[in-house]
């Protein structure tokens, strides 16, 4: 067998001191190269620190979702970008978050759209507005594949808004809400309840006899116990039930047209935005994306758990809301649509599309649809409220 044994080969020996040389030279330089650039490494290695504000209590599990969200970034952005999270009131206040972010008080925040309704009507579209037969994640493709997100930006140019947002997380119905005594179950009787609601539901709520407030979540409660409301609805089993709802009102009415459609909106201040490299921005907005799934599994877990626990622990008495307040809502959002309509033809604009593209979307889902509720009937052999 041929002998493999690699071969050595020495180098001359008058080479050696030259070689010799060349790497005590090198070795100098490179000292002095490090030397020189060793402040340059550290000044790359510091973060950029955003601190974000969400627009939740203390206690919300929607500060749970938005620390999803600061989790993911952190983690891809590898040190480069650090976010910190606050929760409601740790700067500002709920309602003053979108703002806080626009003039840099903040470097972003967590919060919905609707919650800055007040300098536009058309920004409840962009989360909470008319009923269109699309669900949440339905009407969150409208924003990122239908052509909403550019109205989106354009309102927000319209209105100085200095903002870079990304959406999350397609929210299930909202509920009628909480009352101390048996709920509605006609129009009629939901005149003259003093109701807590936000944005355009709000609108709704008053075309149908009711005297709204629009709080923050964590004011509801002590306006429950004053006297100022005597119903409610935030958002969902599970936050409300944090925030003490079940200790003022034992009445829950599940499902409503108010605000059968929500997501969240994760907003930075658009310079600090633009000063990002290419590979920070998609980090952003990539974990936007990355986190709606995460926020939908976790309100699948905790939202139907609470449900059961207001049931069996507190003594909740949960009911369907009836078909007929359902048809009083859909009239009532008939009159409301057409008045903003005619105050404002960028609404008119905004919601067309958003029903183009409900008109699509759901027509495809109701027909290829399983009939799920049938299904669970059987298996689990229940009847559940029409």
């Amino acid at each position: 067998m041929e002998n493999t044994k690699p071969q050595v080969i020495e180098a001359p020996a008058k080479d050696a001191t030259a070689r010799r040389k060349f790497f005590k030279t090198a070795a100098a330089g490179a000292a002095g190269v490090a030397t020189l650039s060793a402040p340059m490494i550290s000044v790359a290695q510091s973060p950029i620190v955003f601190k974000m504000q969400g627009a939740w209590g203390a206690k919300d599990i929607f500060n749970e979702m938005a620390e999803d969200y600061v989790k993911r970034v952190n983690e891809m952005a590898g040190g480069r970008l650090r976010i910190e999270y606050l929760t409601a009131g740790a700067v500002v206040k709920p309602f003053e978050v979108t703002d806080a972010v626009s003039k840099g008080v903040l470097d972003a925040g967590h919060t919905v759209a609707v919650y800055w309704y007040g300098k536009s009507k058309v920004a409840s579209l962009f989360g909470s507005g008319p009923v269109t037969g699309a669900n949440a994640e339905q009407t969150l493709g409208w924003m990122m594949r239908g052509g909403g997100y550019a109205f989106y930006e354009e309102l927000q140019k319209t209105l100085g808004l200095n903002l870079k947002g990304f959406f999350a997380f397609p929210m299930p119905t909202q509920p009628l809400g909480w009352f101390k005594k048996t709920p509605p179950k006609t129009a009629k009787e939901l005149n003259g309840f003093k109701y807590r609601t936000v944005g355009l539901a709000a609108d709704l709520m008053q075309e149908l006899g009711m005297k709204v407030t629009q709080l923050p979540g964590g004011e509801i409660v002590p306006a429950m116990e004053r006297g100022v409301i005597d119903a409610f609805e935030f958002n969902n089993p599970t936050s409300d039930s944090r925030f003490g709802a079940q200790d003022v009102a034992k009445y829950y009415s599940m499902g409503s047209y108010h605000q059968a459609m929500e997501f969240f909106e994760i907003i930075f201040n658009g310079d600090k935005y633009n000063a990002l490299s290419p590979d920070l921005k998609a980090i952003l907005q990539y974990a936007s994306e990355a986190v709606s799934s995460s926020n939908t599994w976790t309100a699948q877990d905790n939202y139907s758990r609470d449900l059961q626990k207001l049931i069996t622990k507190d003594g909740v008495k949960v009911s369907r809301t009836p078909k007929a307040v359902f048809d009083a809502q859909i009239a009532a959002w008939d009159k409301v649509v057409a008045r903003l309509e005619a105050e404002d033809p960028f609404f008119k604009k905004v919601l067309a599309s958003q029903k183009d593209w409900a008109r699509r979307v759901a027509y495809y889902s109701f027909f290829n649809e399983a009939d799920y509720k049938t299904a669970y009937e059987h298996v689990f052999k229940t009847k559940l409220p029409k």
